[in-house]
């Protein structure tokens, strides 16, 4: 793809624009701040027409450029403000309007109303136009945030390669759910139960395994789908919040979820408040046939080799674990599967 630093920073990976596209394959399609074109690619692969909207002309030429490359004939390029009545204009009705709206790089906070043009905005600015809306949206926003805002809306977040990526929110017949999680580049996807759900129980000490939920999982707010669907194999599943980032489900059976990220053996749970916790850790790891060791927590990440390298000292083993740190304890666990 042709762009500048700044297009490609921003620009929609491949298997999320390819996802999405089949999701919102339709007869003509609007492609609202459509930037170099990521999107409009695949948008134009699954529907009969394309109109891309882009404000900045230099992205929109590269945008045109792409689709070209890709040898695609069915897009219609307009220039200018998408909240403007003359480039509004231009679009015939459609079935589907989707935005990726600008918003600023780093918030401390991210909000919707950092969002540029905002959801209401656009959907008033199109209602001639259509009645279904997609948006995307700064996936650190959690489903509580954005219902605060008074949108009713399907919330649908996506992971890539067990990171978390994008959060598309669907507006009229194309909202089919309330939150969903989706797994990409698998596909595999867990919604919403249609009636509340008991709360998981905590603990602070794994059990035999523990598994690292698909962080679209946490985003969606679906940890108790997941659990409820663990809990129909594996029997007990408890919750352990490692920190304000990092959560573990553990049981006492095993089972393989397409909603786990990580599967683990759990080997230990042991005090990790003093340096005399800390060797016995090491003593422990080296009894264990261990040589690497993750560090799974809240630690500085200026010191975070110099405390690896610490743990590290002296193991020549051939295993290589993750360590979670909850402040407290240090749980020690085995990847079942390591690529």
């Amino acid at each position: 793809m042709s762009s500048d630093n700044d297009g490609i920073r921003f620009a929609t990976p491949e298997p999320v624009a390819r996802y999405r596209a089949a999701r919102l394959k339709c007869g003509n399609i609007a492609d609202i701040s459509c930037g170099i074109g990521g999107q409009t690619i695949y948008f134009a692969m699954q529907c009969r027409h394309v109109y891309a909207v882009e404000i900045d002309p230099v992205k929109l030429e590269y945008a045109r450029e792409n689709c070209k490359k890709h040898n695609l004939t069915n897009v219609t390029f307009i220039c200018g403000d998408a909240l403007d009545p003359e480039v509004i204009r231009q679009i015939p009705p459609v079935d589907i309007v989707f935005s990726d709206p600008a918003r600023p790089p780093e918030e401390e906070t991210r909000k919707m109303t950092g969002l540029c043009p905002q959801i209401p905005d656009v959907m008033t600015a199109y209602a001639q136009k259509c009645q279904n809306f997609a948006f995307e949206a700064p996936p650190q926003m959690p489903p509580e945030r954005i219902l605060a805002d008074g949108l009713d809306c399907e919330m649908e977040y996506l992971s890539l390669n067990g990171q978390l990526n994008r959060l598309t929110l669907y507006f009229g017949n194309i909202k089919r759910h309330k939150r969903v999680a989706v797994s990409l580049p698998s596909g595999n996807a867990m919604v919403d139960a249609p009636v509340d759900l008991p709360p998981i129980v905590e603990t602070n000490k794994l059990m035999l395994f523990a598994y690292e939920p698909d962080p679209s999982i946490v985003a969606a707010g679906l940890l108790n789908e997941l659990t409820d669907d663990l809990i129909k194999i594996t029997g007990p599943v408890r919750l352990i919040h490692v920190d304000k980032k990092r959560i573990l489900l553990t049981s006492d059976l095993l089972t393989i979820h397409p909603m786990v990220k990580n599967n683990y053996i759990a080997l230990r749970t042991m005090p990790a408040k003093t340096n005399e916790d800390l060797e016995k850790i090491r003593e422990f790891l080296e009894k264990s046939n261990v040589g690497k060791v993750v560090i799974r927590g809240n630690v500085d990440p200026k010191e975070y080799w110099n405390f690896r390298n610490s743990l590290e000292s002296g193991l020549f083993g051939t295993k290589k674990v993750h360590l979670y740190l909850n402040g407290e304890n240090a749980m020690i666990c085995e990847l079942i599967y390591d690529e």
